[in-house]
């Protein structure tokens, strides 16, 4: 092996080593890169001139207009947790479902579920929940190891339902593979892998994996019903269709959120971007609760300033006069702006709340750590293939013992021990660039199926003891007769239930690529 090699195996080891020591993700990351730079001048493997193309690296990553989606969803993330969805939620599920064995655990589930898909990121689902839903199931007399799992489990779907925020940086770290891949076989117009085919091919593995959880629960509600009791019905609690009605009623807000972020990428309608400034003001709607007659009033101008526009067009006018000023579209331009100023009201109102500011403090600071690791890794990545890295990791993958099964199962198993003592974001900017170029240069390996069994094998990172970070979240807002050993126990079963999920997307691709092939043809 030459000096090259040798220099960019060291990179690798040295980085893992201080991450494992604790050691901040994007300071380490953009750290051991410089001090390689020098190391590798000093050996004569690369010159320091390499760092030239850094600036334009960067800008690239500063105006990417898919990572614009982050702070928006972040952001609705955050004002979610602000509003009473989740208690809604739960406490309409929680009395429908549970006058039967396990009944509350499967409404943790679906309310995890809906909470995953509108704030897509674990942390803000885990503290969620854990207030609410873990009082509610010790009260009603689970086990507090089968309360625990359940409640972390269910969080961590929030990472691999869209729009998680772990599916855009991962489908941004994948077009970037793919097409370094393509490239490197000689392919000067490469085909891309967007967010969206992320997204698509996220959603089959996710509902199956919900139906596993499910599935595992009532199994346990069968076994021991003790451990899950039914709910004793409440004399002063709506019953029969009122029930059902107060259930319907809950549901319908996040639904319609969740339908119109989803619907409008999935359905090409939106980029994710675009779909996030909508779930950003929709979380705003659900946390202000404006007047529906205020509501009402907005949809009712804004149709009047569309079908204006829509007859004006259908004689000859051009709707770009909206934009420059003349006197037919006046009408339409003053009804938009009265559109424009009620939409005001539940800005105001979240305001008025106290939640707006906090709200924008979190959202600043989460994206801010997002892209510091994301700049420190851009460093990283351009020093380690200056190195050679990249060649090296796809030697090393293509002479390993069965193909390219034998190299991605050699990687997911990499990705799975990694996830003991690294978060998804460390793995997603450390692991990714270096081992999916090569990886998508072997035959038969396509990025979206890739990209969700990364995604899913991630997702255990943020439960399986000693380090998953679900389980500290959800230690810090646990009643005090939850141990950490129930939250640890609790989370084993729910871990082998994603393993099982991962196996059977590694025999059956199509659960993963199918929807994405319906929907854009690919």
């Amino acid at each position: 092996m030459d000096v090259q090699s040798l220099v960019a195996i060291l990179m690798v080891v040295s980085t893992v080593a201080l991450l494992m020591a604790g050691y901040p993700v994007a300071l380490t990351l953009a750290g051991v890169a410089l001090a390689f730079v020098a190391l590798g001048d000093l050996f004569g493997v690369m010159t320091p001139s390499l760092l030239g193309a850094l600036p334009q690296r960067i800008f690239g990553v500063m105006t990417n207009e898919v990572l614009l989606a982050i702070p928006l969803f972040v952001f609705m993330g955050v004002m979610l947790e602000r509003s009473r969805v989740a208690e809604d939620l739960l406490e309409a599920l929680g009395r429908l479902l549970g006058r039967l064995h396990g009944g509350l655990a499967v409404a943790v589930v679906i309310v995890g579920v809906l909470l995953a898909a509108a704030k897509g990121i674990v942390g803000a689902t885990t503290v969620t929940m854990g207030l609410i839903v873990l009082p509610t199931m010790l009260r009603h007399g689970y086990d507090k190891r089968l309360a625990a799992g359940t409640v972390a489990a269910t969080a961590t779907l929030a990472q691999i339902f869209p729009p998680a925020t772990v599916l855009v940086l991962l489908g941004d770290q994948m077009s970037n593979a793919y097409q370094a891949a393509q490239l490197a076989q000689g392919n000067f117009a490469p085909q891309s892998v967007t967010v969206s085919d992320l997204f698509a091919g996220a959603i089959l593995p996710a509902f199956g994996l919900v139906v596993l959880y499910i599935v595992f629960l009532v199994g346990i509600a069968v076994v021991a019903p003790t451990s899950s009791p039914a709910i004793p019905p409440d004399p002063s609690a709506p019953h029969g269709l009122a029930l059902v009605r107060r259930a319907l009623a809950v549901l319908v807000a996040p639904i319609l959120l969740i339908v119109a972020v989803l619907g409008s990428i999935l359905g090409g309608l939106a980029t994710p971007t675009e779909a996030a400034a909508v779930g950003a003001f929709g979380a705003m709607l659900l946390a202000a609760r404006p007047d529906p007659r205020a509501w009402g009033a907005w949809l009712a101008l804004v149709a009047a300033a569309v079908a204006l526009l829509r007859l004006l067009s259908s004689h000859g006018y051009d709707p770009r006069a909206l934009v420059t000023g003349e006197v037919g579209a006046l009408l339409p331009a003053a009804l938009l702006v009265a559109a424009g100023a009620l939409l005001l009201q539940p800005v105001l109102r979240v305001h008025r709340q106290g939640f707006l500011v906090p709200v924008l403090s979190r959202t600043a600071e989460v994206t801010s750590m997002i892209f510091l690791i994301l700049i420190g890794a851009t460093l990283f990545s351009l020093v380690f293939r200056g190195l050679g890295g990249d060649d090296l990791v796809h030697r090393a993958l293509s002479d390993l013992p069965g193909g390219t099964a034998g190299a991605v199962l050699t990687v997911m198993l990499a990705i799975f021990l990694l996830g003991f003592v690294m978060d998804a974001f460390e793995i997603i900017f450390v692991v990714v660039p270096i081992v999916g170029p090569a990886l998508l240069r072997l035959p038969g390996v396509d990025p979206v199926w890739l990209a969700v069994m990364i995604a899913l094998n991630l997702q255990t990172s943020y439960i399986h003891p000693p380090l998953g970070p679900t389980l500290f979240f959800l230690r810090g807002v646990a009643p005090k007769e939850i141990s950490t050993a129930d939250i640890y126990v609790g989370a084993i079963p729910f871990v082998l239930i994603q393993l099982l999920a991962l196996l059977c997307l590694w025999f059956v691709p199509a659960v993963a690529t199918w929807l994405p092939g319906v929907l854009y043809g690919g």
